[in-house]
């Protein structure tokens, strides 16, 4: 088995688990590779089963398990690197809330030798596609943004679902996010949650004028069209939270599902609604 480890030294305090990591393979032998810098930032030699390489591309080029340590902005910006590499990634979290990465320190090691003995099973969540204007195509694990632009005013956003239309909404933004970016901004925003696997997609709208609109989760099979007909400079559209600027206005996205998607590492033991519980207090009530 090769490893690839992927992480950002300067969003996280990653180096005690990066080192846990590398000297886990080094005595067990296993094949590792990440970038130059990160053997630096673990005072650490490539040497070895240990292999410094230029990028994060030519990790994953040789492995055939994927490692990420920091939080979940570390699992999106993953995600969108491996996509044509269809390969399983374990979580360490070294961030905070770490939803998606969830091995913690002190379980590396085990999380690790589970790892290498197969004994695992993938938590699929498939990303959305979302195509603009005919054009240019970009992929969120997480939810496409669209919202208003150093402005005070709402922004006027038309949504239509298999050609029928759904509503004109007038809010500061609209969110259309996957099962597994319910419980990211959607959830600030007031959407539901929404189970991972479950093949739908939630249209949120963000703080809307009337208070009679309301979340609505439709079917990830059929294309969710949305146009915005404002002044380009008033539009931001941005994808698990990268931003693209608009050039053509009006602005039209046609959002569907993905046929890529992320294939989490589940450990024995683990499962949602333990997540849900332990990461986002889901269920507390302070009387008990």
């Amino acid at each position: 088995m090769n490893i690839a480890i992927i992480a950002y030294p300067g969003k996280y305090t990653i180096a005690p688990s990066l080192k846990a990591v590398l000297s886990w393979c080094r005595e067990s032998g296993t094949g590792c590779y990440a970038i130059r810098s990160l053997f630096a930032v673990a005072e650490m030699k490539a040497e070895g089963v240990l292999h410094a390489v230029e990028t994060d591309l030519q990790a994953l080029e040789q492995a055939d398990v994927v490692v990420t340590i920091g939080g979940d902005g570390t699992m999106l910006h993953t995600a969108q690197q491996i996509r044509r590499f269809d390969l399983p990634v374990l979580g360490i979290n070294s961030g905070r809330l770490g939803f998606m990465a969830n091995v913690q320190h002190n379980q590396i090691g085990a999380a690790l030798e589970t790892v290498s003995r197969g004994e695992y099973r993938l938590d699929e969540r498939f990303m959305l596609e979302a195509t603009i204007n005919g054009g240019k195509t970009f992929h969120a694990l997480n939810e496409f943004l669209f919202t208003k632009k150093d402005t005070t005013s709402l922004v006027t956003i038309n949504a239509d679902y298999d050609g029928h239309f759904i509503n004109r909404y007038w809010a500061d933004g609209l969110i259309v996010a996957s099962p597994t970016g319910s419980t990211a901004y959607n959830l600030s925003s007031g959407g539901p949650i929404v189970m991972p696997g479950t093949e739908v997609m939630v249209v949120t709208p963000i703080n809307p004028h009337t208070l009679t609109t309301r979340p609505l989760v439709l079917p990830s099979t059929k294309e969710l069209t949305v146009r915005m007909d404002e002044n380009i400079e008033h539009i931001l559209f941005s994808h698990d939270g990268d931003l693209m600027e608009v050039e053509k206005r009006p602005l039209e996205v046609t959002v569907r599902r993905s046929s890529y998607s992320l294939k989490l590492i589940q450990l024995p033991g683990q499962n949602y609604f333990d997540t849900l519980r332990t990461k986002l207090m889901w269920g507390m009530d302070s009387r008990s």
